[in-house]
């Protein structure tokens, strides 16, 4: 693989990247993906790099699929919880990493509650930082997932409409499509109740729709989210059944529509809710292929940042 890197030392959030950055990493994992379906998945691309997974959430297909690419690639794996640490004895973010450092590791994982936490990180340690999900900011890999995914099934995302659909104010998973989709050249379209799209979000070149069917008949590629309920001190809708009876994509709605449209979630599904079993496991469901193409992703983003490191520690 050609000795390439990306513009920028860490992966704190997608605006950080630009179009070059985002075909290197495409290209990249189209060669890993290869690797990861042969008989012999792993490379030794990273066997002298100590990569920290610090989780300061809960998480289980995000850090599984870190710690699998991470593995893939040969390297050393140190996991950190926080429920099993001493940030719950008072310990601050920063002592708890630079304890870590210490054991002399050179990239970090991590996801945390607060937004800018991996940025925050950047500044005073050195080591590679890739954001796992900061608060309900940024979640850049699951946007290079995501966007991968698209790319695999059409080809090329210049010109797709492509709808995201749900809890658009608490998802860092939004914010970090958007980013990603328009530097792509594709269109986006929110859609949501009121009270779950953010004011002033057209600011960031995206159209907002209150209406699931005018959504879905507009878009080639509808991207669904949860609610994340976890996240809300108020309620932004009387029920469940309510959200799901104006915003849940069931297969009638689906049927009905003009044009197939793909259909992609990051994960959990909240099956009943925003989706509906059928539709979640029918054949425009690309679900599956975006948690395989995951890992294929997060090897690719791992390699690349850890490039400068590894050639010097060959001395070249």
């Amino acid at each position: 693989m050609a000795e390439l890197q990306l513009s920028t030392k860490h992966l704190l959030g997608i605006k950080y990247l630009n179009q070059d950055d985002l075909q290197l990493i495409f290209e990249t994992a189209d060669s890993f993906k290869e690797v990861i379906n042969r008989p012999i998945k792993k490379v030794p691309s990273l066997r002298d790099i100590t990569i920290a997974n610090l989780f300061f959430e809960n998480s289980t297909r995000t850090r599984i699929s870190f710690e699998l690419a991470e593995k893939r690639l040969s390297a050393d794996v140190v996991n950190f919880s926080s429920s099993a640490s001493s940030v719950k004895k008072g310990e601050t973010l920063l002592d708890t990493v630079n304890n870590i450092l210490s054991m002399k590791v050179d990239m970090v994982v991590m996801r945390h509650p607060a937004p800018g936490a991996a940025s925050f990180l950047s500044n005073h340690i050195d080591a590679n930082i890739i954001n796992a999900g900061d608060g309900t900011h940024e979640h850049p890999t699951q946007a290079l997932l995501d966007a991968f995914s698209i790319r695999d099934h059409f080809g090329e995302l210049k010109g797709l409409k492509v709808a995201i659909i749900g809890d658009i104010v608490h998802s860092r998973v939004a914010l970090s499509n958007i980013f990603c989709l328009g530097k792509l050249g594709a269109e986006v379209m929110v859609c949501g109740p009121p009270t779950l799209i953010p004011k002033h979000i057209e600011s960031l070149g995206v159209k907002v729709s209150y209406s699931v069917r005018e959504a879905m008949e507009w878009c080639d590629v509808a991207n669904v989210l949860r609610i994340q309920l976890e996240r809300q001190d108020i309620k932004f809708f009387p029920s469940l059944r309510e959200y799901t009876q104006y915003f849940g994509i069931d297969l009638p709605l689906l049927n009905s529509l003009k044009s197939p449209v793909v259909i992609m979630h990051p994960g959990p599904i909240n099956r009943g809710v925003e989706l509906s079993s059928e539709v979640a496991d029918s054949d425009q469901s690309i679900i599956l292929e975006q948690v395989e193409n995951g890992v294929a992703v997060r090897m690719a983003v791992l390699y690349l940042l850890a490039a400068p490191r590894s050639r010097s520690m060959m001395g070249t």
